[in-house]
């Protein structure tokens, strides 16, 4: 029998598995925000109604913390920080809010920035989607999806980055690099999350790169990328030629990654082989 689905005002409940929107937790990792976390909130407000929100926060210099403490005392049951000691970089500041998410028993988890380059209209669309896929990427390069504000060069720069992957580890996926994108748990479960040693760019790389070897297919949602309103960007020189230098490691190291989900997978690399899909599928 196919799994019953029910709507409300936006908010989604898929009885498969027990899987629903309540139990779906956006991780936001901040640092220096205080200028956008409030008109973030607002939006997911209005798209996601009832959704809950973890902030991760590397000891943000701007007052970041504070706006954040005043919206959570408002909605204690909804709106979560989990505060670090210093700024300790993007991808361990998402593997600590999966983390937090898997331990209190959230089905799903989505990756969203915090400077609104991500729009919350599009939060909607990869919370649908999320319904029936186990991994949904939010995608500037699919039919519908593209950037805003954004001048020829970066946009090539971007759309090269993502072809780069792509073309290096042999995964049909067209936003490589993208960081708005929804996992169910049971993927962040096995797909060896704990020897994921990226950041930046790579970071989403790496993880996508990992689910597909895991054997699950990636649904690509169109999204419109936002340039940021406020503050300054975190990426770096240093972020993109890690990113460049990772792709290859991965490529390189292709059968240690999948030694790595077999063994989150409680399984032989052999049964893994076995049992996944194909990439091309």
């Amino acid at each position: 029998m196919r799994a019953g689905k029910s709507y409300n005002r936006g908010v989604f409940v898929h009885n498969r598995g027990g899987f629903s929107m309540s139990r779906t937790l956006v991780v936001v990792p901040t640092y220096n925000e205080a200028a956008n976390v409030g008109p973030l909130l607002d939006g997911i407000a209005a798209h996601a109604p009832g959704i809950h929100v973890l902030f991760v926060d590397d000891a943000s210099q701007d007052g970041t913390r504070s706006v954040l403490q005043e919206r959570i005392a408002k909605e204690p049951d909804r709106l979560f920080l989990l505060p670090r000691s210093g700024k300790l970089g993007l991808g361990t500041a998402y593997v600590d809010g999966f983390r937090w998410a898997l331990a209190r028993g959230y089905g799903a988890v989505v990756e969203m920035d915090a400077d609104l380059s991500h729009r919350a209209i599009d939060l909607a669309v990869i919370l649908k989607a999320l319904e029936n896929a186990a991994v949904v990427v939010g995608s500037r390069y699919v039919a519908g999806g593209g950037t805003l504000n954004w001048n020829r060069w970066r946009k090539l720069i971007s759309q090269c980055g993502s072809m780069y992957a792509r073309l290096a580890l042999g995964i049909p996926v067209q936003d490589f690099t993208g960081g708005f994108n929804a996992w169910r748990r049971e993927v962040i479960e096995t797909i060896g999350l704990g020897d994921v040693r990226s950041e930046g760019y790579s970071f989403q790389i790496e993880l996508k790169y990992r689910a597909a070897l895991a054997g699950y297919p990636i649904v690509e949602v169109p999204i419109q990328f936002e340039e940021r309103r406020a503050g300054q960007s975190k990426m770096s020189g240093s972020i993109v030629a890690e990113a460049i230098v990772r792709v290859w490691f991965l490529a390189a190291r292709r059968k240690v990654v999948l030694a790595e989900i077999a063994s989150a997978r409680g399984e032989s690399q052999r049964a893994l082989l076995r049992t996944r899909r194909p990439l091309s599928g």
